[in-house]
């Protein structure tokens, strides 16, 4: 809301969902005119002083915006355009490799950025998951509220048509605290989300030198591999059978020879042969 816009003065202040919060009553300015904070009467909470930034005038209402989704679209946008610029800054360095010199002053810078922004990252979730605590408390509260009067209820202390308008108007309250909770859990899963895209952007650079470096690797030993192998000395002679001609050739045992001695009958026949030569 700028100071341009129609006067806020005695209008009604609501949250996000709608539940009334009090009536602007003034403002406080700063000395070049432009207005710092907002009081708002909430009643018996006594006179709020409310940011500037987290108001903004919808025609006779004002509508209140929590801090912590102020700060949660902040987050998201800067960190969201410096990682779009960061991947645009790595693409046109894969493109022409002879401006990698001077891109890396600007990579650098947006890396100190996203550091600085996951610090504030970090503050931003815990009050996150604070507001998540006080919700989860107001509902306890709200739940206890209603039981007890279902019991007032049961017991003859209040009427049906009481019992009736106390569950009629914890309603609201409890849709509103339904929807800043589901908000808020959008709101921690973008953070998460985009955080995750941060980390595997900057892991990509090391995770290319890797896949360099083992493809060389790879390379190298395939060099290797190809290598000639030393020179054997093999024998000049070889055996006649190798022992796979053996045995496909076995040799067969010749049968061993009988000696007959030779007896003085066997000799008989050769002796009358040579006699009768003799007498021719």
């Amino acid at each position: 809301m700028s100071n341009d816009d129609i006067e806020i003065i005695g209008k009604q202040v609501k949250d996000m969902y709608g539940t009334s919060m009090g009536k602007v009553i003034g403002t406080i300015t700063d000395i070049d005119g432009s207005i710092q904070t907002v009081g708002v009467d909430c009643g018996s909470q006594g006179l709020q002083q409310i940011p500037f930034e987290q108001l903004v005038a919808q025609g006779n209402v004002v509508i209140f915006i929590p801090k912590w989704r102020l700060d949660s679209q902040r987050l998201l946008r800067e960190k969201g355009l410096t990682l779009r610029r960061l991947k645009a800054l790595m693409e046109i360095v894969s493109q022409n490799d002879e401006m990698k010199d001077d891109a890396e002053v600007i990579h650098e810078k947006y890396k100190a950025k996203l550091f600085t922004l996951g610090e504030t990252e970090h503050e931003i979730t815990a009050k996150l998951e604070a507001r998540l605590a006080e919700l989860d408390e107001q509902m306890k509260a709200v739940k206890m509220l209603v039981f007890d009067a279902k019991v007032q209820y049961k017991s003859n202390e209040i009427s049906e048509s009481v019992f009736e308008s106390v569950k009629r108007e914890t309603t609201d309250l409890i849709e509103h605290i339904t929807h800043e909770n589901a908000e808020i859990s959008n709101v921690q899963r973008r953070i998460n989300d985009l955080e995750m895209e941060v980390q595997q952007t900057l892991e990509s650079p090391k995770q290319h030198l890797q896949d360099s470096a083992v493809s060389y690797l790879d390379d190298s030993s395939n060099i290797e591999s190809k290598l000639p192998e030393a020179p054997t000395h093999e024998p000049t002679t070889a055996p006649s059978d190798t022992p796979k001609e053996a045995e496909r050739a076995p040799q067969i045992p010749k049968p061993p020879q009988q000696v007959t001695p030779i007896t003085s009958q066997q000799k008989a026949p050769q002796d009358d042969w040579l006699a009768r030569m003799e007498a021719q």
